[in-house]
């Protein structure tokens, strides 16, 4: 019997050609993957933007319809080349709401406080409403969407009822 011995080992390890390869789809995935994870970075910031927005608008509106629901008077407005302005009287006082160059502000003129209540505001109308002999005040409220992520607008509705008269 003859024994045939090879002094060719067989071959071991990796070929350089696979590992550029390798190396390619590595580079391609972590690319892809690093892509994704800006994306969604990205949109959640946009996110944290809206939702303290959001949360401002709410904090407003809530406190124009308590200033709407103690106004004592008659409530009015004026519409200028530059805004609006809404005067509600109080008992020995008198708030304005006032927007103007895309801000609204609440002013107490006595006290000579103008406290600004929103920054970035692209459209603000406060209106009269008669419903049924009652009457209620709408305000139609949009901000500026600072974001190019948000894709929705920011659009708020606040009604209310003046209690007294």
């Amino acid at each position: 019997m003859k024994m045939i011995i090879s002094t060719k080992r067989p071959a071991s390890g990796f070929m350089l050609i696979q590992c550029l390869v390798y190396l390619a789809v590595f580079a391609v995935l972590t690319g892809v993957g690093l892509g994704a994870f800006y994306l969604c970075w990205d949109h959640a910031k946009a996110m944290t933007y809206a939702t303290d927005d959001i949360g401002m608008a709410l904090r407003a509106g809530e406190q124009w319809r308590e200033d709407v629901r103690q106004a004592t008077g008659k409530i009015l407005i004026e519409r200028t080349a530059g805004g609006e302005r809404v005067r509600i009287p109080h008992r020995d006082r008198e708030i304005i709401y006032r927007f103007e160059s895309g801000e609204v502000r609440r002013v107490l003129p006595e006290s000579h406080i103008h406290q600004l209540l929103l920054p970035k505001v692209r459209s603000s109308d406060m209106s009269l409403e008669l419903r049924n002999g009652a009457t209620a005040w709408r305000w139609e409220l949009e901000l500026v969407v600072t974001r190019p992520e948000t894709q929705l607008p920011l659009l708020f509705t606040f009604e209310a009822a003046q209690t007294k008269s």
